[in-house]
């Protein structure tokens, strides 16, 4: 029935530009049969994404994107949900504590670019216009709105970036906490872009819990793709596939555009019936 998934998105609920519904109306234009929305640390754009499938007859997978902390960076979690259990109390209970930190990381931020940068930009303005979220995007263009002079690009590689001083983290939490709030919901957990991971052998990584890697991903290094599906096959974990599309073109270098790393064929069927 479904010939080709893209399952891993983001929307403006987190740090995506489209919004969940107009998201899931590019999936359809771009000839995919099924998609998972993604967002970082929340589900809030699910049920007009779900909503908006139902219209156009194109399917959508809940999903999130947790992040964890483990040997001195970020390593991501893919969840993807059967049915509503995205609502269960429990999970929504520790996203709203990691959304609550992102809020107060968002307000130090703002604090950081008029301290290191000169950059005056309004932080009560940012969280009203984004409806109470504010990430990095948000930040960026309220830069580019207040009529500096950067490009979108600039501002993410020198501005607000890993290693500039106005970076703040996101909350730690470890790999297990992580894969264990996500498997309160019954989720199904995929190592999120394992060839992002600089500090730690995906080999190694296999010993917590997961159910997949996220092996087809558009910022593979050649050969990567091959080694991440041995991994997962030496280990007993399911494929999974995402382009990590973000909003952007498709000359977004950080990530990929919707539709250009999808799942399909027996990897596709495999992980549909993981999940149902």
């Amino acid at each position: 029935m479904y010939k080709k998934g893209d399952f891993h998105n983001h929307t403006n609920a987190s740090d995506g530009k489209l919004s969940p519904a107009k998201l899931v109306e590019l999936a359809k234009k771009e000839g995919l049969h099924i998609i998972a929305i993604t967002d970082h640390d929340n589900t809030n754009g699910i049920d007009n994404a779900l909503k908006k499938g139902k219209e156009i007859s194109l399917k959508v997978i809940p999903g999130i994107e947790l992040t964890t902390r483990h040997n001195g960076e970020s390593v991501h979690l893919l969840g993807y949900f059967k049915d509503d259990n995205y609502k269960s109390p429990t999970l929504q209970s520790h996203l709203n504590i990691l959304q609550e930190h992102r809020i107060k990381r968002g307000e130090k931020i703002v604090h950081n670019l008029k301290k290191f940068f000169d950059i005056y930009i309004s932080y009560d303005q940012i969280l009203s216009k984004n409806k109470g979220i504010i990430a990095r995007p948000h930040i960026a263009k309220a830069i580019i709105d207040a009529g500096y002079s950067y490009d979108w690009n600039y501002i993410f590689n020198n501005i607000i970036g890993n290693n500039s001083p106005a970076y703040v983290p996101t909350k730690n939490i470890s790999i297990l906490e992580g894969i264990n709030i996500l498997k309160s919901a019954d989720a199904f957990v995929s190592l999120a872009h394992p060839t992002l991971i600089k500090k730690s052998k995906t080999e190694d990584l296999m010993k917590f819990d997961f159910d997949g890697i996220e092996a087809i991903y558009p910022l593979n290094k050649p050969g990567e793709e091959q080694k991440f599906k041995d991994i997962a096959k030496k280990h007993n974990k399911l494929i999974t596939a995402g382009s990590d599309y973000h909003g952007l073109d498709k000359n977004d270098k950080k990530h990929g555009y919707i539709g250009n790393s999808i799942l399909e064929g027996e990897y596709l069927t495999e992980f549909l019936k993981a999940i149902s």
